[in-house]
Order: C-alpha cells, then sequence, then structure tokens
C-alpha cells in the first residue's frame, strides 16, 4: 500500500529549529517529486517545499526562502523539512505529500499522496 508518514513536529520556542521527516512507502521513489504543505487553523493548505525526483531542484514558499531546506534521501525513501529560525506563523499542521509534476508543484491539487499531517507549534 502506498503511503507517506511525517514525524518530527513538536512545540519549540520562536527562533528555534526543528526536523521533519516524511517516510515515503511508494514503489519507485525515483517517480515523485515531494511537497511539504502546511495548514494553519481557519486557513487554506498551503504549499511550503518541494523538491524535484532526483532531489537536484527544489523551490519554496517565499516566507521561508533562507530559513527551511528540503532534501531527499531515495535509497531510504526518506524526504526531509529542516526548519530553522521558527516563528509564530510557521505554526500549523504540516503535511508531506507526493507528486508526478514538477510544473504544477505548488498545486495542492496535483500532488496525488499525503501524510495525516504532523503538528508544529511555535508559541508568540
Amino acid at each position: 500500500q502506498e503511503k507517506l508518514m511525517e514525524s518530527g513536529g513538536g512545540s519549540v520556542q520562536a527562533g528555534a529549529s526543528l526536523r521533519l521527516s516524511c517516510a515515503v512507502s511508494v514503489g519507485t521513489i525515483d517517480d515523485y517529486i515531494v511537497g511539504w504543505f502546511r495548514q494553519a487553523p481557519g486557513k487554506e493548505r498551503e504549499f511550503v517545499a518541494t523538491i524535484s525526483s532526483g532531489g537536484g531542484g527544489t523551490d519554496f514558499t517565499s516566507s521561508v526562502k533562507g530559513r527551511f531546506f528540503i532534501s531527499r534521501d531515495n535509497a531510504k525513501k526518506m524526504v526531509y523539512l529542516r526548519m530553522t529560525s521558527l516563528k509564530p506563523e510557521d505554526t500549523a499542521v504540516y503535511y508531506c505529500a507526493a507528486g508526478r509534476v514538477w510544473a504544477q508543484r505548488w498545486k495542492v491539487e496535483d500532488y496525488e499522496l499525503w501524510g495525516q499531517g504532523t503538528q508544529v507549534t511555535v508559541p508568540s
């Protein structure tokens, strides 16, 4: 069964760091780009970061550029989101998702597989 599972969330002070992990259980991980999205209470799910199937390409939403970093280890079928200098506005449930179309990498609807999410809280 193909599935994704996030881990590593928690509650941290502003300015701290966290690393989220996504275990990608699919037949061939090389076929997929993997993205991170987040959803805060009362808001729509939004794109955070994504990485190409081979790991050579990355993209980030402007609010996290220079603070968040994405990487993947295809041999271990893992994707990571390292978050630094966390802010209260980063508080959300974070989801990883797998898709196939790099040109649509910002779009929620173009990702096929989703994890259940992990909560990240940065109190103000």
